[in-house]
């Protein structure tokens, strides 16, 4: 199992950038797919998920947009009007679409996923 991200860079505040999670090796149609980031000496912290139906879920829907391309088996992340705040690491998380992770509540905790990507940073000045 591979996830491979891409995207992330400096910006400044107010721009944009799109996140890429190129993902192999699993039944992509199958998982449930999610974006966390984690600040220096924090835990991961759930950003949005997409589930096998294309339902999403955000912590904060103003300024993002998560969505998938099961064809390419990329999963993507718009996040618009960037702020100092969303400076950290950004890693995609894939697990097996489960009753639980789709309808528990729970997405957005990183224990729920066994399948994380390496991590692309987003730096945002102003």
């Amino acid at each position: 199992v591979q996830l491979m991200e891409s995207g992330g860079g400096s910006v400044q505040s107010g721009g944009s950038l799109r996140l890429s999670c190129v993902v192999s090796g699993l039944p992509f149609g199958d998982y449930c797919l999610g974006w966390f980031r984690a600040y220096p000496g924090k835990q991961r912290e759930g950003v949005a998920m997409i589930d096998n139906d294309g339902h999403t879920n955000y912590q904060e829907h103003d300024r993002v947009t998560i969505s998938r391309d099961n064809a390419k088996q990329t999963l993507h992340l718009e996040m618009r009007d960037l702020k100092l705040k969303d400076t950290a690491k950004y890693y995609c998380a894939a697990e097996l679409c489960r009753v639980p992770l789709k309808y528990g509540g729970s997405w957005a905790q990183s224990y729920e996923y066994n399948n994380w990507g390496q991590g692309t940073q987003v730096t945002v000045s102003s």
